[in-house]
């Protein structure tokens, strides 16, 4: 093991911590948004996560002993999510800390895109409870379009989670004009059906322009300016079509 590799394991660097947030995954779960993605997503509301070398430096043990302070609220379900940026761009920190959150009893859920093809992500899924995994888009011509990313990568990821044993969530950012479609909700539905994996949960979340302030404080360009967030008349009539194409797959779902 490089002398490199021993520092990376050691800290992480992270962009900022919800101590008590309650949408990215089971139950009150401290959320801690890590630095650096890969991808450049049209919609995404955390360009100011996407530098790797941002945000500031924390240990696992520190993160850890963080959580304790709020293990209280955490109850049966909650606990610690790793979010970002792309969490997976750190594998082996977020590997560490993921060992050192069970060894603490504490659980532990990762919110990934999937898109990090490393021998390292097995590390991560070995003490991961629950994966948030986000699908963006149903096919590769709209990854390559809108996102930058490969589904196939992403696929590979779902099925290598499942192996591990994790509960799977699906979540998807429903984007007006973009893949709003019923079409584009029933070729999400079959990917996921195709693939053969129990999936727990599925989440439909509807873009907004929460962000936008953010490109400008950097100055870059926001695409999507001229489009409209998504209603929740919408949003319900999409869930409707999840329902209709393949009730028996989820347990829940939810927007």
């Amino acid at each position: 093991m490089s002398g490199k590799t021993e520092e990376i394991e050691k800290t992480g660097r992270i962009h900022s911590i919800e101590t008590l947030g309650g949408a990215d995954g089971p139950g009150l779960r401290m959320v801690i948004f890590m630095q650096g993605c890969p991808l450049r997503c049209i919609y995404c509301h955390n360009p100011d996560t996407w530098d790797r070398n941002g945000g500031r430096e924390f240990t696992a043990e520190a993160l850890v002993q963080k959580a304790m302070h709020y293990r209280t609220y955490f109850g049966r379900e909650g606990g610690v999510t790793l979010s970002g940026g792309e969490p997976l761009m750190q594998p082996l920190f977020a590997a560490e800390l993921f060992k050192q959150l069970k060894k603490a009893d504490i659980n532990t859920a990762l919110d990934t895109a999937g898109t990090i093809p490393s021998e390292d992500v097995a590390k991560v899924l070995a003490n991961t409870d629950t994966v948030l995994l986000d699908i963006k888009m149903p096919d590769q011509e709209r990854y390559d379009q809108y996102i930058g990313g490969s589904l196939s990568t992403t696929m590979n990821f779902l099925h290598a989670a499942s192996a591990a044993g994790c509960r799977i969530w699906i979540r998807h950012v429903v984007v007006p004009g973009i893949n709003d479609k019923k079409d584009d909700i029933v070729s999400l539905c079959s990917l996921i059906y195709d693939s053969g994996v129990a999936v727990e949960r599925m989440e439909l979340l509807p873009y907004h322009k929460m962000g936008i302030e953010k490109y400008k404080l950097l100055g870059l360009s926001y695409r999507l300016a001229e489009v409209q967030e998504l209603g929740e008349g919408r949003l319900a009539k999409l869930l409707e079509y999840c329902l209709e194409e393949l009730p028996e797959l989820f347990r829940a779902i939810k927007k």
